[in-house]
């Protein structure tokens, strides 16, 4: 599971939001960038991407896309495919984890941070 990055004003923002969007949410638990945002999206849109179609289709190089790919790699919302050429050497293909994983990764995330904040309140006090 992804450490939990809920930071106090990420959280604050999301918490005056009347409707946030599915953005909003998912930018907010993961600790995630507007690059990292539009990535996933991207990718939802066009799973087993590179990341030169990538690249070419949120118009960003291809370090950036990078970065934001091992971001979202790191918190379980990309898989990497490795393919072999048939010119020779390989390319990774990558796919976003499908909405409905990614929802459940979102309760996941919340609940542990709860229970993490729970715990944090009841040592309150307690050498006092």
């Amino acid at each position: 599971m992804s450490q939990v990055d809920l930071s106090p004003d990420r959280f604050q923002e999301l918490l005056r939001e009347s409707e946030p969007s599915f953005e909003e949410i998912l930018a907010c638990v993961f600790d995630l960038g507007l690059h990292e945002v539009r990535t996933y999206e991207a990718l939802l849109g066009q799973p087993a991407s590179t990341v030169e179609e990538l690249a070419a289709e949120l118009d960003r190089d291809r370090s950036s896309v990078n970065r934001s790919l091992s971001t979202l790699r790191e918190k379980g919302l990309t898989d990497r495919t490795r393919y072999l050429l048939d010119s020779g050497g390989h390319v990774y293909q990558y796919t976003a984890t499908d909405v409905e994983q990614t929802r459940e990764l979102m309760h996941e995330t919340l609940d542990a941070w709860a229970e993490y904040v729970h715990d944090r309140i009841d040592t309150f006090g307690g050498d006092r």
